[in-house]
């Protein structure tokens, strides 16, 4: 069966940074996944941020979007409103705009599951009340 996923900041990290404890995990998962997998530019920006260490890794990181590995499939100023509907509705969390953009994607792509290392995204729904589809290391 093809699984096709959204991803999340922190398995590209874990992909990307041997050291990261999730590495292994990371890997097994992404060899399991049809591409391109789906990101958004503030996954992007965070996992840029958080492998700052590692300049060779965020050059990975830029590959894997050059040769379609990973695929922008997300434009933020298309889907404001519902943004700002989940990050009121997450105030309590509080919801980052990466969280709740990869959450507006879960709705537009309903085929694809979320790869994430964030518990936040078992209290998260989609369409008002519906689960998301996780990949994540405590499922």
């Amino acid at each position: 069966m093809t699984r096709w996923a959204i991803v999340d900041a922190g398995p590209l990290v874990a992909l990307l940074d041997r050291r990261e404890r999730h590495h292994g995990w990371a890997v097994d998962e992404v060899r399991n996944l049809a591409p391109p997998l789906l990101v958004c530019e503030p996954v992007l920006v965070e996992a840029t941020f958080l492998l700052g260490q590692l300049p060779a890794a965020q050059d990975v990181l830029l590959d894997l979007l050059e040769n379609g590995a990973l695929r922008i499939a997300f434009h933020l100023e298309e889907h404001l409103a519902e943004i700002r509907a989940l990050r009121k509705k997450y105030h309590d969390r509080p919801m980052s705009l990466a969280d709740a953009c990869l959450v507006r994607m879960a709705e537009l792509f309903d085929d694809h599951c979320v790869l994430t290392l964030d518990s936040d995204f078992t209290v998260y729904r989609k369409n008002g009340r519906k689960l998301l589809a996780l990949i994540h290391p405590g499922r």
